[in-house]
């Protein structure tokens, strides 16, 4: 037995560290330490500079298309950091809102060539923070001297790269809940291993767990769900999905923290400030530098099987969702569409929705 963190709370550490501005290593044959660009502060950057030398910046190869940088490796760019460089100019490499008002930044030179695999670990790690994806990558001789010198969290990239897996789901409680829909309402409160968002199951009636059960599979949306946002159609689909459930007795749903579709509600913000400038829903999370969609739907059949259900009616208009859960072992034997919720604000968000992500509406 040890009081040691195991790899799975080592990454859960890492994540918030980052988040403070506290960079963390990634040891490996070849080790670095690594900031997140979004909580760069300038001591400890200075700092790292006396002490270390060769940093590159990674961005996604999204982020470097918008940056008109040229992209070697695949599915990210590493940039060269001047020796002048400021923060604030790192930081405007990132963050798509410096775009306007700083747009001369290039041109920019990516590395070519080389061991790539610390960086894409970075990076992952970085959005896994939900912060932007951006990351100041240094090689360092040693990773568990170097760690152990700063008392900084360290992380073997092994653990890194088998973090891809759906983490396990525990049942912290469940109680009755009526609800305006239904008196037999009853909410399950699910806890990852991963150190990550608790995840909600609303139970209503008793369903048959032999049959197809009717679900819905929401994810969060501050802006829609509570406060009644027109910019989408996540809060009538909310309502609608309940109340679905509700008329016919029995279902579940699943309301799984994923805020913007998996970037996190800051970072979903910084989208909807560039769709006032006219970009799209899609395009602005490229200029993001995060893909279309982020979100783990393993959570949800993860949680739908622990429940005892292996087959659903689906309430959904996004056949990617009945993609992941037939892929994840529970069987989809109707989609039920939800279509509700349109008005003149939402209009081109759900046709982009359809003509791009592939939604049925």
């Amino acid at each position: 037995m040890s009081l040691t963190p195991n790899p799975t709370e080592r990454i859960a550490r890492a994540r918030a560290d980052l988040r403070m501005g506290v960079p963390v290593v990634i040891a490996d044959r070849k080790s670095a330490l690594v900031f997140a660009v979004e909580t760069l502060n300038e001591r400890r950057w200075r700092h790292a500079l006396r002490l270390l030398e060769d940093p590159v910046m990674t961005i996604t190869d999204w982020r470097a298309h918008t940056l008109r940088a040229r992209v070697y490796d695949g599915d990210l760019a590493r940039v060269d950091i001047p020796k002048d460089a400021s923060i604030e100019w790192l930081q405007s490499l990132a963050d798509p809102a410096y775009d306007l008002s700083s747009p001369m930044k290039g041109p920019l030179k990516t590395k070519r060539g080389g061991d790539t695999v610390l960086h894409r670990a970075a990076l992952k790690l970085v959005k896994s923070a939900h912060l932007l994806p951006a990351a100041i990558v240094i090689p360092i001789p040693n990773a568990w001297t170097f760690s152990s010198t700063n008392d900084l969290t360290v992380m073997e990239l092994d653990s890194l790269q088998s973090d891809d897996q759906a983490p396990t789901m525990h049942q912290v409680v469940q109680a009755s809940l009526p609800l305006e829909v239904s008196d037999a309402g009853r909410l399950h409160v699910f806890r990852p291993d991963d150190g990550g968002e608790e995840h909600y199951a609303i139970e209503i009636g008793q369903p048959d767990r032999s049959k197809p059960v009717l679900s819905r599979l929401h994810s969060a949306c501050l802006t829609g769900d509570l406060l009644g946002s027109l910019k989408c159609d996540c809060g009538p689909q909310l309502r609608a999905g309940l109340r679905h459930i509700g008329d016919e007795g029995s279902g579940v749903l699943l309301y799984l923290n994923q805020e913007g579709r998996g970037i996190g509600l800051a970072n979903k913000m910084r989208a909807y400030s560039l769709q006032d400038q006219g970009f799209d829903t899609v395009e602005a999370n490229h200029r993001l530098g995060f893909e279309d969609d982020e979100r783990d739907f393993r959570i949800g059949s993860t949680i739908l099987k622990s429940m005892g259900f292996s087959s659903v009616r689906l309430m959904t208009n996004n056949p990617a969702k009945v993609a992941r859960m037939e892929e994840n072992g529970i069987k989809v034997v109707d989609r039920v569409p939800l279509k509700v919720g349109k008005n003149h604000h939402n209009a081109h968000y759900l046709d982009i929705k359809a003509k791009k992500s592939g939604h049925i509406l």
